[in-house]
């Protein structure tokens, strides 16, 4: 998939602000982890995860997306009279129905000329967005798209511990829950458009390659507050499918180590992105890790992870930037943007 005439025009992320530390949730976890002869410490020692944030408590999905969103279109300069789609790519939702997606749409006193509608892909939910809605900026469908994502993972690290507290509890079941523990919070979108429409600086999405490992589609198991994971098969299949469509990028798009400059990548933990790097042959040095302090957003962590790099001064015009994703299921996607 190559695009011609696709940029990115804004950005908007909102960081949740009740900071949860790892060493809180260790604490309240520890009886339980002594009595299964868990070690201490091992959330932020084998993730090196040391925070993550939540919105307040009631804080609902939409909110913290159309929040973004506002900073998004100011980001971009586009009116949001001219947004032709707008798709919501978060795992949380407000409700089953109606999407998320009406509900930002309300919210921002969309035109009802602007098509909307919920896209979700686990992680992989936003660089997926950023796929259709390059596809129809290309085919002269519309001339902007908004993509918009909201995380709220109070609720299922609330009720993880409560059901990790549990005198009854197994070693087994007490290890395929503790993934969850890892996630964040945050509100994120943005503005894509025809580059030659754009109304302030913009940046061209080149292209990408998308893989599906489907057999895998039970390693990661998860509904509103209960999240069960395979860590160690997920990690290596996880890697192993990155891998062969990192083979595709090189085919399709021309990349190698030497001439991607950064790295915007979802980010698990601390194992998952030096394993990343190292099955690239990549340096880790043009990886930007927010998982200290943010830990996994979910599908929010690949524009997460854009827009503070770009905060830190690390990427420069003119630069090739590599959008990696993987998604329960698995899927895999990776995007190029030209900065």
């Amino acid at each position: 998939m190559k695009f011609r005439n696709v940029s990115i025009q804004g950005l908007g992320v909102v960081d949740a602000p009740d900071v949860i530390s790892s060493a809180a949730i260790e604490d309240e976890l520890r009886p339980v982890a002594e009595r299964l002869g868990v070690p201490p410490n091992m959330l932020s020692q084998l993730t090196g995860i040391l925070e993550r944030r939540f919105w307040p408590a009631g804080t609902a999905p939409s909110t913290a997306a159309t929040r973004a969103a506002e900073l998004a279109l100011a980001d971009s300069g586009v009116d949001r009279s001219a947004i032709g789609v707008l798709i919501n790519t978060s795992v949380c939702m407000d409700f089953l129905e109606p999407s998320t997606a009406a509900i930002v749409h309300g919210n921002l006193k969309m035109p009802g000329s602007c098509l909307n509608f919920d896209l979700r892909n686990a992680c992989l939910g936003f660089v997926n967005a950023m796929q259709v809605a390059g596809n129809m900026i290309e085919q002269g469908q519309i001339d902007y798209a908004l993509i918009v994502d909201g995380e709220q993972s109070r609720t299922p690290i609330e009720a993880t511990l409560k059901r990790l507290k549990d005198p009854e509890i197994t070693r087994e079941k007490y290890r395929e829950q503790y993934a969850t523990l890892t996630l964040g919070s945050c509100g994120v979108a943005m503005v894509l458009g025809h580059a030659d429409k754009a109304k302030r600086q913009s940046h061209r999405v080149v292209g990408g390659v998308s893989v599906a490992a489907s057999e895998h589609n039970m390693l990661c198991v998860g509904n509103d507050d209960e999240m069960r994971t395979d860590g160690a098969t997920l990690l290596m299949a996880g890697l192993e499918l990155a891998y062969t469509a990192w083979q595709q990028a090189h085919a399709e798009l021309g990349w190698t180590n030497a001439n991607i400059d950064e790295y915007v990548v979802h980010q698990v933990s601390a194992v998952h992105t030096a394993q990343l790097a190292e099955s690239f042959g990549a340096d880790l040095e043009r990886f930007y890790k927010i998982y200290p302090n943010y830990g996994n957003v979910g599908p929010a962590g690949v524009p997460t992870v854009l827009k503070k790099s770009l905060d830190a001064g690390r990427i420069k015009d003119g630069q090739r930037i590599a959008l990696m994703g993987i998604g329960s299921g698995l899927n895999c996607s990776m995007m190029e943007v030209v900065w």
